[in-house]
């Protein structure tokens, strides 16, 4: 009986970790359309559109995090009542992001992109919009989120292929297919939620929310101030040198995906139906697929650049570096969650003011405050006082931010562990090192690809390597592999009877 729920606990994140791995591959086409199509400097500009786009997502960002404390504790209006409030107040931060982007565009000398700054206000909607409903899935049917993503992924390369290839609009494709995918993935997402739409939108929740919402506000402002690190790497190293952080970046931030995996028991946590077996599993679980995701990146470093564009092979160094950050930042992010799941200040539905500053919330919140009081200062002293390459700029914007994060969870960690201490299963841990080791060993012996098919190739063989020693070194992996495969015959077997039944009648 255990462990059909805990296969329960991980089916979800199973779902959603397949779809993100499936999108690499859509995201692989979408990065290879934009990157062999624009200059480096062309790219940069491109991805600076969305540091901005930042900023006016922060008011939307108050409601779903306590929709899905909410959703997690069966609070009926719930979902309806999150929907609409933050359909309101994304349209409200549209409004304001007209003006203002205008008068960026103007100051920093990218007006003649100004119709693609106004389109990427659908950005601001479709991802408001999907923050919102992802939250209430996570308590409510956490696996639609990996359909989610496969019909955003396949409508978004579909357009992007019609509009950058056929009509020959390279910035007004990327933007039309990011955008309109966005939006068609949260009209999915709504259909789902069709029954949730006939119970009343309840004020009571919302008045709880607007208030908790000096705490989301707080966490927020703390995020975004950490953010500027990359408009400071734009403005002061130009186009070229955000061009290559962003590059490593969308290669380490596919190590996050193994966070899915773990994607069920937050609200597990909320409801009070996690044991401590549960949060050990869903840890290693993390860590088996985190650690040789991280490897290949490392290992594979200018192989997968080279394919992006041989331009930017030269950012291998730095690919490596944010790797370790991301892997980083993901266990930091796995004890914050664990955290703050675990804090049972508005179990009731209230949430009272005085004691925010005193709960796991706020102090978790805490942390980009002081990791920006650290790494912002230092990251403008590197980038206007140290004479540096675009990629040297860049390795040592990721040197400082791998210094304070490791800092900050250790400090987090050491304040928090009486109190809410993290299982970590060392031995298994050391076996998915083990395993990852000798898969980097094979592949770094093995010729440097520059090719999309011999770079696939290899990456494959490499995940055979890692999977084909952890079966056979490590008991919990053979396991998870035996309850896949019952469950794939479970699911098998709910349909067989229904074939049975209509061959027998049709026999009579």
């Amino acid at each position: 009986m255990e462990d059909k729920k805990q296969l329960r606990l991980q089916y979800s994140g199973f779902i959603i970790f397949t779809a993100q791995i499936l999108s690499v591959i859509t995201g692989l086409v979408y990065t290879l359309l934009l990157t062999r199509s624009m200059t480096s400097e062309q790219y940069g500009t491109w991805t600076n559109i969305f540091d901005y786009t930042a900023y006016f997502l922060i008011f939307t960002g108050f409601i779903p995090f306590w929709a899905t404390r909410f959703v997690a504790r069966s609070k009926e209006g719930a979902v309806k009542t999150s929907i609409i409030a933050n359909l309101i107040i994304a349209l409200g931060s549209i409004a304001i992001y007209f003006p203002i982007i205008t008068l960026i565009a103007q100051t920093i000398g990218t007006h003649e992109y100004l119709p693609i700054y106004y389109l990427a206000s659908l950005y601001i909607l479709g991802t408001a919009l999907i923050t919102n409903l992802e939250a209430c899935l996570r308590s409510y049917k956490p696996q639609i989120i990996g359909y989610g993503i496969l019909i955003a992924e396949i409508v978004k390369i579909v357009l992007a292929f019609i509009i950058i290839l056929g009509l020959k609009q390279l910035f007004l494709g990327a933007i039309l297919s990011l955008t309109l995918s966005f939006l068609i993935q949260a009209f999915y997402y709504i259909q789902i939620f069709k029954d949730e739409f006939k119970q009343k939108i309840r004020l009571d929740y919302l008045k709880e929310w607007l208030k908790g919402s000096t705490l989301i506000a707080y966490n927020a402002a703390g995020t975004q101030l950490l953010a500027f690190a990359l408009v400071l790497l734009y403005y002061f190293g130009g186009a070229e040198t955000r061009a290559y952080y962003q590059v490593a970046w969308a290669l380490a931030n596919i190590i996050t995906y193994a966070s899915s995996l773990a994607f069920a028991l937050y609200p597990k946590l909320l409801s009070n139906s996690a044991v401590h077996e549960h949060v050990d599993n869903s840890f290693k679980m993390v860590l088996m697929f985190a650690i040789p995701i991280a490897t290949l990146n490392i290992v594979m470093s200018t192989s997968f650049l080279t394919v992006l564009n041989i331009d930017f092979a030269i950012a291998w160094p730095a690919l490596i570096m944010l790797t370790i950050d991301t892997l980083i930042v993901m266990v930091s992010a796995f004890y914050n969650n664990y955290l703050m799941g675990t804090e049972n200040f508005d179990t009731d539905g209230k949430i009272p003011l005085r004691q925010l500053p005193k709960t796991r919330i706020f102090k978790v919140f805490s942390l980009s405050f002081i990791q920006a009081a650290i790494s912002l200062p230092l990251i403008y002293l590197v980038l206007t006082q140290i004479p540096a390459t675009p990629i040297e700029s860049v390795i040592y914007v990721i040197l400082v931010n791998i210094g304070v994060h490791t800092t900050t969870f250790i400090g987090l960690y050491l304040v928090m562990h009486k109190q809410i201490k993290l299982p970590i299963a060392w031995q298994s841990i050391t076996k998915y090192i083990l395993a990852a080791a000798t898969m980097a060993l094979i592949l770094y012996l093995t010729p440097t690809t520059t090719t999309l098919m011999l770079t696939f190739i290899k990456t494959v063989t490499g995940i055979s390597i890692y999977l084909l020693l952890l079966l056979a070194i490590d008991k919990q992996a053979r396991k998870l592999l035996k309850l896949i495969i019952a469950e794939i015959k479970n699911t098998l077997n709910t349909f067989t009877p229904k074939r049975n039944n209509r061959q027998l009648k049709t026999e009579i």
